[in-house]
């Protein structure tokens, strides 16, 4: 019972977000989408020209919200590159490359190099989040490894300057992930995007400029043991 009443308020509030809504009305497959927007027009992020990747990009909000952002219109073509990872498979978005796969294999890394044509990336998006097993130390340990796999795809892929957006959430090592951020970048940011839930220990950390940039690809890195990632 309880849980059927946790599902039934759940559902009640999601019908009745404003976000949602207005995902509807805009377009926008997923509510995130507002997410992205709003840290993009605090900090300026995204700009005519860029190389830009998504990873675990599925459904697709922030891939439809960058599209935008880099053409001004809906059915014209893009200035810059726009690409997205994902193990799940998503329909498609407009001159938007997605490549379905895991992104710590070589074969997946290969299109990806094969897409950007030897091009730094001046943005990484990361809207990826564990499958939680409602452990708390395991969950923990599977945000933080989702973030490590962010950030060593960053200082490969990244150019100096570059930045990389990830998701975190606040009761999953924060602390710890914020440590890691301070020691590869050097002007870190917290943001708490106003779509983001005020009952959610949902934020956002921003990344600008590698302290530490590495040449070539990625190193192979083991396995997700909680079955990849969810957006």
């Amino acid at each position: 019972m309880a849980k059927n009443k946790i599902n039934k308020n759940w559902i009640h509030d999601h019908i009745n977000d404003p976000y949602v809504k207005l995902a509807q009305k805009e377009g926008y497959r997923a509510r995130a989408a507002f997410k992205l927007k709003e840290i993009d027009e605090d900090e300026k992020l995204i700009k005519p020209g860029q190389v830009i990747v998504d990873l675990g990009c599925t459904p697709g909000s922030w891939a439809q919200y960058t599209r935008r952002k880099l053409s001004g219109k809906e059915g014209g073509g893009v200035h810059g590159t726009l690409i997205g990872l994902d193990i799940l498979p998503m329909e498609p978005v407009a001159d938007f490359h997605f490549i379905q796969g895991d992104f710590r294999e070589a074969e997946v890394l290969q299109q990806l190099e094969a897409v950007v044509q030897g091009q730094k990336v001046d943005l990484v998006l990361s809207d990826m989040a564990p499958n939680l097993s409602g452990i708390p130390d395991s969950d923990a340990a599977r945000m933080e490894h989702l973030i490590d796999l962010a950030i060593e795809f960053s200082q490969a892929h990244l150019k100096p300057e570059g930045s990389l957006l990830v998701k975190c959430f606040k009761d999953m090592g924060f602390n710890d992930i914020v440590h890691k951020f301070r020691a590869e970048f050097k002007t870190v940011i917290q943001k708490k995007p106003k779509a983001s839930r005020d009952k959610s220990s949902e934020i956002f950390l921003l990344g600008r400029g590698l302290k530490n940039p590495t040449e070539g690809g990625m190193a192979s890195a083991q396995p997700l043991d909680s079955g990849g990632w969810r957006p």
